[in-house]
């Protein structure tokens, strides 16, 4: 079995989460996370301004939303927003959300994160 080292380019995978945290490229941030081409920063959930995702428009193709431990819809008015500017979205749990987010981020592909903790 021959074995590849999985690049990321500039963008950071996760490396782990936890109650309340979440380890990206080797740093600890506590609480709902934004991350992707971009970089890293908090997020303020549903209840934030939606710019800093919208601003997403154009850079990426697909914002995936980790909804916490449990699958769950995103508010429909965010939805729309964000469809409206172009951005496919993806809800699941975390943890689905950054499994899938590191598979894809190792191909290339122009995407974002934004989750809530578990």
């Amino acid at each position: 079995m021959r074995l590849n080292e999985v690049t990321y380019n500039d963008a950071k995978p996760i490396e782990g989460y936890g109650p309340g945290f979440f380890r990206i490229g080797g740093e600890v941030f506590h609480g709902a996370v934004l991350t992707g081409p971009q970089g890293t920063q908090a997020w303020g959930g549903y209840d934030a301004d939606p710019q800093a995702l919208l601003a997403l428009a154009g850079q990426i193709d697909v914002l995936f939303v980790g909804t916490g431990a449990e699958v769950a819809h995103i508010p429909a008015d965010l939805r729309s927003q964000l469809e409206e500017a172009g951005l496919g979205v993806e809800a699941m749990s975390s943890p689905a959300a950054a499994r899938t987010y590191n598979v894809l981020l190792s191909e290339g592909r122009r995407i974002a994160l934004a989750m809530l903790p578990v």
